[in-house]
């Protein structure tokens, strides 16, 4: 799959929305699942910084043609990338409900492994030859599973969760909750 999109076609995704926050809900840096960190761990924030800092260096110099993750809304590709999401961070996403929301009009899109960041913000120092590299697999789409990576000299596997980094307009999905046809079904 193709992991950068411009087009007008419907696109659906996913965001953790406090419940009185509509769409696009969140920004870089006030609640953005992916670049914040919680309040209590200033190393932790200057890691996140750093991390996105690096990305969007890399961004501008190699993958122009793609959304700034300063600039996009950052929101998840499937029901299930955010549910992995919540799983593998329930703090960042504590007290919010999940929102499916639907593209309208022309946008950009490009959809990228999450768990890079997982990668990056963990407490080792990486070389800058090393940051380019995961940097570098995070832009051109690939997976942390397809890549052999260790921390602390173990093995570190991590399921994918796939962010999309969206420029356009969304509007909200509401479910009815039923059918006049099918009883239980929406």
């Amino acid at each position: 799959m193709d992991h950068l999109i411009k087009d007008t076609a419907p696109l659906e995704l996913y965001a953790w929305l406090d419940a009185d926050t509509e769409l696009p809900g969140w920004d870089i840096l006030t609640g953005n699942p992916f670049g914040s960190s919680l309040p209590e761990d200033q190393f932790t924030t200057v890691q996140n910084y750093f991390a996105e800092y690096h990305l969007e260096y890399f961004r501008q110099r190699l993958y122009n043609h793609f959304p700034s993750r300063l600039h996009a809304l950052l929101l998840f590709a499937t029901r299930v990338d955010a549910e992995t999401f919540r799983n593998k961070h329930p703090a960042r996403v504590f007290g919010k409900h999940l929102t499916r929301a639907r593209s309208k009009g022309a946008y950009v899109c490009s959809f990228h492994d999450a768990s890079w960041l997982d990668y990056l913000r963990l407490p080792h120092s990486l070389s800058l030859p090393a940051l380019d590299e995961v940097v570098n697999h995070y832009w051109r789409g690939a997976l942390v599973e397809e890549v052999g990576l260790t921390f602390m000299n173990e093995a570190w596997r991590e399921p994918p969760v796939i962010e999309a980094l969206f420029q356009g307009t969304l509007e909200p999905v509401t479910q009815s909750s039923s059918s006049r046809w099918l009883p239980g079904f929406a």
